[in-house]
């Protein structure tokens, strides 16, 4: 065999061995980011069940405390935004907007003793912890998944294959404040 041959045979091989890295480095990239959005699927999910109870204790105290009119505007504007988008960033600012609201409801309901000793809201306060529990949780599974995503586009080949194929970084879902339910 004559050298040429052996050159091209040689540049062939490693072409293929190349190529056969990149279409995998390519395909862990869908994969990653499809378990990232199966994540968010699952996350979003015991959102709705939050905001549906979220939903149920403000039909069930806004009676008894109308002076916290702003209070349920913005429990409606959140949830609303929430429903409206779907931008994954939007979603954790409006679940932020939204805890800080809930937050003040919760306190509020602290000063009506009336309120504090229904038993549906209660109920609907303890479900709501249930639902937090579950729902962080949830996000550290996604969260896990995204910083493992995050950090294999900083290797090479997924680092240029990112850029050429405009991949983004994947967004961590982090909260401002914890409502105390």
């Amino acid at each position: 065999m004559d050298r040429s041959v052996k050159i091209t045979s040689g540049f062939i091989v490693l072409v293929v061995i190349l190529g056969t890295y990149i279409v995998g480095s390519y395909h862990r990239l869908i994969y990653e980011k499809a378990e990232i959005n199966a994540q968010w699927v699952v996350v979003e999910s015991k959102l709705e069940r939050k905001y549906d109870l979220i939903s149920n204790l403000v039909e069930t105290v806004k009676g008894s405390m109308k002076q916290e009119q702003e209070a349920f505007e913005k429990i409606t504007d959140a949830k609303s935004k929430m429903v409206e988008t779907t931008n994954i960033k939007e979603k954790i600012d409006a679940t932020n907007k939204l805890d800080k609201s809930i937050g003040r409801i919760l306190e509020v309901i602290e000063n009506y003793p009336e309120l504090k000793s229904n038993e549906t809201v209660i109920r609907l306060i303890y479900e709501l912890t249930e639902a937090e529990n579950n729902i962080s949780a949830e996000r550290d599974i996604y969260n896990d998944f995204v910083k493992e995503y995050n950090k294999s586009i900083q290797t090479i080949p997924k680092s240029i294959i990112i850029k050429v194929l405009d991949f983004e970084k994947a967004i961590y879902f982090e909260t401002e404040s914890k409502a105390n339910f």
